[in-house]
């Protein structure tokens, strides 16, 4: 087998066969392939969806929720192709992106992952890929240099980068089993971040290809509380990274750095209007206290405790 698309879903039952329909309008001929779906126990019928669609995709359908680097590497383990290409189910693929995935992997046969450059749905191209988090990161941020500095995604050519979000990731299926796939302690955030360090780590290179497009549906709610489970998960994703790979001096730094960088946004905000300072203010706390406050991973463990009981 030449490649696994490999595909996530909670609860996406519209944009998940979008991005079926995608993979069918764009995969390569002549590549063997399969298309897993893992369905993260939705309530919308997905799974249901699928196998009625013209689509031939094997689903795993869960009866609870997991986290999504525990999901991704369930079904890395399970593939049968010499690559797989991660999916969110809310991202599609552009003409000739799997293509072009597999011509910079082919072409580099130390790069263990190549992420693809991410649209918006209005099309705009969005950062995709950094350089790995750390003091020299973290003072990039503090001075507002985060765009310059740390993102490594854009331009017209392949590349070699930190970490490539993994919205439409390529991974070589030897290189995942080499380093143990993705960590399942990292619930959402920070997962495929950890994922390349590890990767970077063992040898292995991280590409970012621009000319491989996917578009990756905007999700985000505007609503405060809706995003504060969010915003919670972010952060301890992060500070589970450098607990990982940074020294305690390195965390502290990182930390306060972080929480300078948004007090100042809440600042500009609360003055210049725009946006929501609440929202920075939640960040910069999240930044320093990071296992304060219940987050995306709770509220799974509610969903899984509601539906145990459920008659």
């Amino acid at each position: 087998m030449d490649l696994s698309y490999c595909i996530v879903n909670t609860d996406g039952r519209d944009l998940l066969l979008a991005c079926l329909d995608a993979i069918a309008r764009t995969h390569p001929p002549g590549l063997s392939h399969e298309i897993l779906v893992l369905d993260n126990s939705s309530d919308d019928g997905s799974a249901a969806a699928v196998q009625k669609s013209r689509h031939d995709a094997e689903v795993v359908a869960l009866d609870r929720r997991r986290g999504k680097a525990e999901n991704d590497s369930h079904l890395l383990r399970v593939a049968r192709g010499a690559y797989c290409l991660l999916l969110n189910e809310d991202s599609e693929l552009c003409e000739g992106a799997t293509a072009a995935l597999l011509a910079a992997m082919e072409a580099d046969p130390s790069a263990g992952a190549a992420g693809a450059q991410l649209l918006s749905t209005d099309g705009e191209p969005k950062p995709c890929a950094w350089r790995l988090p750390g003091i020299a990161t973290a003072v990039a941020g503090a001075l507002f240099l985060h765009r310059s500095l740390t993102v490594q995604s854009g331009g017209a050519r392949t590349r070699e980068v930190g970490w490539a979000q993994s919205s439409a990731m390529l991974v070589r299926s030897e290189a995942a089993a080499q380093v143990g796939y993705l960590d399942p302690a990292f619930f959402v955030y920070s997962d495929e971040t950890d994922f390349c360090k590890r990767l970077h780590d063992a040898g292995w290179k991280v590409l970012h290809v621009p000319s491989a497009r996917a578009v990756h549906h905007d999700q985000l709610t505007t609503d405060f509380n809706r995003a504060r489970r969010r915003i919670v998960e972010f952060h301890r994703g992060r500070d589970r990274y450098l607990r990982k790979h940074a020294s305690a001096p390195e965390r502290l730094t990182v930390r306060l750095l972080g929480a300078w960088f948004y007090l100042a946004l809440a600042l500009v905000a609360a003055v210049a209007g725009g946006h929501d300072a609440r929202r920075y203010l939640l960040h910069a706390r999240q930044e320093l206290t990071p296992l304060r406050g219940e987050g995306i991973s709770e509220a799974a463990e509610e969903y899984n405790r509601r539906a145990r009981i459920a008659p």
